[in-house]
């Protein structure tokens, strides 16, 4: 056992905002009641972060901090605290950073010790009657269910945020109404600063004070990178401040002052900064008018090069994505938004309503796709906007390549021998060879996951969603129309490059 004198590094707090002391009282199944120590409902309430039950004598070295301690008093062999055992008892646990004490009443005690009450009021130390009925199992129960309940709030308030924030963007005036969202969504100020610090737009209140001490702070994120940080924080009395860079490294800034900080505000700050980023940024297109005359020339056939640059990018990151299972249950009564994830990506430009349900996206090539909680992406190398229809065919495989395998995202690349030969004989060949399965999609689609899966039968009818024995019917019958042998490892490499090249 290591030792309990020896000095530890603090621990990382829990990943679900703790629980108010007086939600906890709040429960009429519990019938707790607080005897002792500071108001709950007061500035400096108490916050529950986990629960432990104890009854050793000196619980110190085994407290975390932010615990509700509970105890049926074992250790207590003189309740009148003559011995002076308790006030020492509760200051050690002030100490280690207790947010409360819970005591249970029966069988051990039939009331409270005074002594108890005496010294918990002295040191400032919540404590809580537990009665007879109430197991402490049933108050750590109840403690994880307000977590539980708080962790769906914020993560369903950081969704629907992050939905007005992408909304706010396709308005005429995107900067300002991006601005202003953010402001209603944190309750406070939110301010863009150009390089030389100057305020461009702001939304929102905040003192005199408070507004000098912001543009003070993203000084910090505004220097030239690599000394400048991705963003910072700091105080101005009681208002919590953020400072965030811009991308692109231009030394443009977003400042936000709140009066409160919640656990999901720095989230909801990042998608506004992804957004303004876009937003500000000198390489992300012309002005909303050439982007939608661009997509209009499109709509009406024009040559997909010749629209180029008006997209604002001559290459283009497809990405397919699909909701992870589950996903929805764990934020809340909703699956994440494609507003969400568009703003994850950095991206504009989406579909929320591709083939097969999935989400399709258009991200610039020279913005990194990441793993993104809640979805389950496909993305397809870079592409020039004429080559985008095979990339959309090759970034929907990569999708159903990693939910097949259940990874959060797979990358499909062209690279090794298929990059050595001419796309246009690359693309003979693959009609020649797979011209007796052309009238058959289904038998196409499935020989093609099959092997993408190593020819594994039950996770290509996973992929498929259909039964393995069909897997098997198609296989066969692919085999026997390429009149080939699909165990050799050869035919399998030369049928897999083949269908890298066809839609």
């Amino acid at each position: 056992m290591a030792d309990p004198a020896a000095p530890t590094t603090p621990p990382a707090l829990p990943p679900t905002p703790p629980v108010p002391l007086a939600a906890l009282l709040a429960r009429e199944d519990l019938g707790l009641r607080r005897i002792a120590g500071p108001d709950p409902h007061g500035g400096a309430a108490a916050a529950v972060q986990w629960v432990h039950t104890s009854e050793m004598t000196d619980p110190y070295p085994y407290l975390l901090g932010g615990e509700l301690l509970l105890t049926a008093g074992v250790h207590i062999t003189d309740p009148t605290g003559a011995d002076g055992h308790l006030d020492g008892y509760v200051g050690r646990i002030v100490a280690a950073g207790g947010a409360a004490l819970g005591f249970g009443v029966a069988p051990v005690h039939d009331t409270v010790p005074r002594a108890l009450v005496e010294a918990c009021d002295r040191h400032g130390l919540p404590l809580v009657e537990v009665p007879p009925r109430t197991t402490f199992s049933g108050v750590a129960r109840a403690v994880w269910q307000l977590m539980a309940e708080a962790r769906h709030a914020e993560l369903r308030r950081v969704t629907e945020a992050q939905q007005g924030l992408a909304t706010a963007a396709a308005r005429p005036d995107p900067v300002p109404a991006v601005l202003r969202q953010l402001a209603a969504r944190l309750g406070g100020l939110a301010a863009l600063y150009g390089p030389d610090g100057a305020e461009l737009q702001t939304a929102g209140q905040a003192r005199d004070a408070v507004r000098r001490a912001l543009r003070e702070l993203t000084g910090v994120v505004r220097r030239p990178a690599p000394a400048a940080p991705a963003s910072a924080a700091d105080t101005a009395g009681p208002t919590h401040l953020a400072a965030y860079a811009l991308g692109g490294g231009r030394g443009f800034a977003l400042g936000v002052a709140t009066d409160r900080r919640e656990p999901g505000d720095h989230t909801i700050a990042g998608a506004a900064v992804v957004l303004l980023s876009l937003l500000t940024g000198e390489h992300q297109g012309a002005s909303e008018a050439d982007r939608s005359a661009a997509l209009v020339r499109l709509l009406l056939g024009a040559d997909a090069a010749q629209t180029a640059p008006l997209l604002g990018s001559e290459r283009w990151s497809v990405v397919h994505a699909r909701v992870t299972h589950s996903a929805g249950e764990r934020h809340g009564t909703g699956a994440p938004a494609a507003s969400g994830l568009a703003a994850a990506l950095g991206s504009v430009l989406v579909d929320p309503h591709g083939p097969d349900g999935a989400v399709r996206l258009l991200v610039p090539a020279d913005r990194d796709v990441g793993a993104t909680d809640g979805w389950t992406l496909g993305v397809c190398a870079a592409a020039p906007t004429g080559e985008l229809a095979a990339a959309d065919a090759r970034a929907a495989r990569a999708l159903r390549r990693a939910e097949a395998t259940r990874q959060p995202l797979v990358r499909h690349h062209e690279n090794g021998i298929a990059a050595l030969v001419a796309p246009e004989e690359a693309d003979a060949h693959a009609r020649a060879l797979l011209a007796p399965l052309t009238a058959h999609a289904a038998l196409t689609g499935t020989l093609r996951t099959w092997l993408s899966l190593h020819g594994s039968w039950d996770r290509t009818a996973v992929a498929l969603s259909v039964h393995r024995n069909t897997v098997r019917q198609r296989i066969t019958r692919c085999a026997s129309l390429l009149n080939t042998d699909l165990n050799d490892p050869d035919v399998r490499m030369e049928l897999w490059f083949a269908l890298t090249r066809s839609p």
